[in-house]
């Protein structure tokens, strides 16, 4: 069986089961797209397909693109990974429990080493009036309201002693708005998104008719999200709202606020694979595709995985047991995305769909990915 009739067979498979309910599947080699399929609904309750230019709502896979911006201005001079964020902004000056404020740098926030959490004030835990939106749930603040009070939670630990999944990204999104006198968004087109002729891939949705419904992992069958939404996650819950992505007043979330189509996130991909062209130099590319972490230890189910500019770094395949190559980088997102960049066999591949979370860390994309190598 060839690796087109086994991506096929876990596709048709996810759907059968109703585990996923759309998705749309992209693998590249040398930069060249070697397989591309489009499955299952977009909209189920209207019987609308799938289509290879469906949008959705991107999470995570935000992360990546603003990260890129980033290093766009570090290697323009604009920015230096060792900046302190409060340089740009000034009222973002978290302190630890103790009382200290460290110093957060960028590199910091590009590597999740910084200090900061995900969901420091969850819904219902405090006054609207000191809540801190993530790029997940509806909001009117903008950068600097919503970092004030994120900067009034302590860090959950000294910058560079850790590394923790966090609101990072976010606040360098704020840095990067700063510093480039203009909208994340238009940032992220000018240096980014606007080279690679990624046309949809924006901080509100080009074509509503496009975007596709997103689900939550039910059973029997996947239920369309409400607004908000929970999903429950072992013992942890996420909280969605899916009508954020049309709020103009909400900050623009450089962790997840995002929506864009599985072509343009291809066209990023192989981008960062052949090696930053055309939007960074090889060196800050090499740079941000290796370990930046050192030995920090992170989460249980992130064994043999050490940390980039980028996402995730597979530096022991067997003890992450993963059919991919040392070096890959991998990341996702929790609306139901998944990608890798496999250097040394010279694969890209993007998992989108519109299946949370199973699309983003359960069974499908593992599948798929064993699927690629066969």
């Amino acid at each position: 069986m060839d690796m087109r009739a086994r991506l096929d067979a876990v596709i048709d498979k996810a759907i059968a089961d109703q585990r996923i309910v759309g998705t749309t599947v992209m693998i590249a080699s040398k930069g060249e797209t070697v397989y591309a399929r489009a499955a299952g609904y977009a909209d189920r309750e209207a019987g609308k397909p799938v289509a290879l230019d469906t949008i959705y709502r991107l999470a995570s896979v935000t992360k990546p693109i603003v990260a890129s911006t980033a290093l766009v201005l570090v290697d323009k001079g604009q920015l230096d990974l060792d900046d302190a964020a409060a340089e740009y902004l000034p009222y973002f000056r978290p302190k630890t429990g103790d009382g200290k404020e460290p110093r957060i740098t960028i590199k910091h926030l590009l590597t999740h080493t910084s200090g900061l959490g995900y969901n420091p004030t969850p819904p219902g835990s405090f006054s609207d009036d000191v809540r801190v939106s993530t790029g997940l749930l509806n909001t009117d603040l903008g950068f600097e309201e919503n970092f004030t009070r994120l900067a009034a939670v302590p860090l959950d630990y000294e910058p560079g002693t850790k590394w923790a999944y966090s609101m990072a990204i976010d606040v360098l999104g704020a840095i990067i708005a700063e510093v480039s006198g203009c909208s994340l968004e238009e940032a992220v087109l000018e240096y980014v998104a606007g080279p690679l002729g990624m046309v949809d891939t924006r901080f509100h949705v080009t074509d509503p008719e496009r975007l596709s419904i997103p689900y939550a992992d039910a059973s029997p069958a996947p239920e369309a999200m409400k607004d908000p939404h929970v999903v429950e996650n072992g013992a942890e819950k996420l909280y969605f709202s899916p009508g954020r992505i049309f709020n103009p007043k909400a900050f623009q979330s450089g962790g997840a606020g995002m929506a864009g189509t599985a072509p343009d996130i291809l066209a990023f991909l192989n981008a960062i694979a052949s090696d930053g062209i055309p939007i960074l130099s090889a060196d800050i590319t090499a740079k941000a595709m290796r370990n930046q972490i050192g030995s920090l230890e992170r989460r249980p189910q992130d064994a043999g995985r050490s940390f980039g500019f980028f996402g995730a770094v597979l530096d022991d395949p067997v003890l992450a047991n993963s059919p991919c190559s040392a070096g890959t980088v991998s990341w996702g997102g929790v609306y139901g995305h998944s990608w890798f960049i496999d250097p040394q066999n010279d694969i890209v591949a993007v998992f989108m769909s519109n299946t949370a979370i199973e699309g983003c860390t359960g069974a499908y994309p593992a599948d798929l990915t064993r699927a690629v190598y066969g």
